[in-house]
């Protein structure tokens, strides 16, 4: 699959570990479990009930989803494990197809442990779909372990890859380390409160092995959500004063700004006086192309004037040159050559 996402074993090992960080994520269902025959099982009941037979039409996507997946029974032990050895050893697809719609409701079942974190349950049980279909290609049928307790592994790694790049408008998970410190970060604290430390930056960086800059930049993109600048400061201000307005621009030189502005405003000035001196198409070059804020292209000029697309080029060509000489004559300017930007 071209869009599969790159799992590292050590992230695979630790991705149970991430369902125990109490500040993102809810514990995991005492249901779930490991049996002694290497199954995991999980409870029917928790799962949302299906729709009563005297439903004409199932209105909610989820029912409608369970519906479905409902009809495509599970596999006893023996039969899991021919359709792996099939699919693992002859490629037969349809056994792997078998394997895979027959655990569609455990990803369900996984998907509900995450879903206050997501807003759409079923973008979490498509994720995990997909984590699904990695696990079989992976899944190895002679290692004694059945394939939903190893697929486990493969669908929550999936979700907890969504759920990460989606948990806030500017994402917190794009490299290994603040992956790390996202699953992490709680857990470490925890066990230092416990053993009676401070659980400081430099502390941490050293028990995750980041940088010290890394868990405090973490530490403060998870203390507080994500904030729009352009949202009113106050909220029955209607939007007159924003946090934009507020923050201070460090690399803002006033004097010059002032002096740039009425420069480009002289620029203007100058190109107005212009106008009536140029004919039909070099005026539309001037409105449209050099002082539009979206210029048109050469085509679209030249269409309206009956000419072709690189006559309207050589127009544009020496209107430059004229515009350059005049501005140059007229603003005193020690004029090099430079073409000037008057958009």
């Amino acid at each position: 699959m071209n869009n599969e996402i790159e799992i590292t074993d050590d992230e695979i090992e630790k991705v149970e570990n991430a369902a125990d960080n109490r500040a993102l994520f809810p514990k995991l269902s005492q249901t779930t479990a490991l049996l002694n025959d290497g199954y995991i099982a999980y409870d029917a009941t928790l799962l949302p009930s299906q729709a009563s037979s005297k439903d004409l039409v199932i209105s909610d996507p989820l029912e409608r989803y369970l519906s479905e997946i409902r009809h495509y029974p599970q596999l006893t032990r023996e039969e899991e494990h021919e359709l792996a050895i099939a699919y693992k050893e002859g490629g037969d697809q349809m056994a792997g197809y078998r394997l895979v719609m027959a655990n569609l409701r455990l990803v369900v079942f996984i998907a509900r442990e995450y879903q206050r974190n997501i807003q759409n349950i079923l973008d979490l049980v498509q994720e995990g779909n997909i984590g699904l279909l990695a696990a079989i290609r992976q899944f190895d049928p002679y290692k004694g372990i059945r394939f939903p307790s190893y697929a486990t592994y493969w669908i929550r790694a999936y979700m907890l890859r969504f759920i990460i790049n989606n948990l806030r408008l500017v994402k917190i998970g794009t490299t290994q380390a603040q992956r790390k410190l996202f699953y992490n970060l709680q857990k470490e604290k925890d066990k230092l409160i416990a053993a009676g430390f401070v659980p400081e930056a430099k502390l941490l960086a050293e028990k995750l092995n980041v940088k010290e800059s890394e868990v405090i930049e973490m530490e403060q993109r998870l203390a507080l959500p994500d904030a729009s600048l352009d949202a009113p400061l106050i909220k029955e201000d209607n939007g007159s004063q924003t946090l934009l307005g507020i923050l201070p621009d460090h690399n803002s030189d006033v004097e010059n700004n002032v002096v740039d502005r009425q420069f480009v405003n002289s620029i203007r000035n100058e190109i107005e006086l212009l106008k009536p001196k140029l004919d039909a198409k070099e005026k539309d070059i001037v409105e449209n192309r050099l002082c539009a804020d979206e210029p048109q292209s050469l085509q679209e000029i030249g269409e309206k004037h009956g000419v072709s697309r690189e006559r309207i080029r050589q127009i544009e060509t020496k209107l430059k040159e004229k515009l350059k000489t005049h501005l140059s004559k007229k603003l005193n300017l020690n004029h090099k050559g430079d073409v000037i930007n008057l958009s």
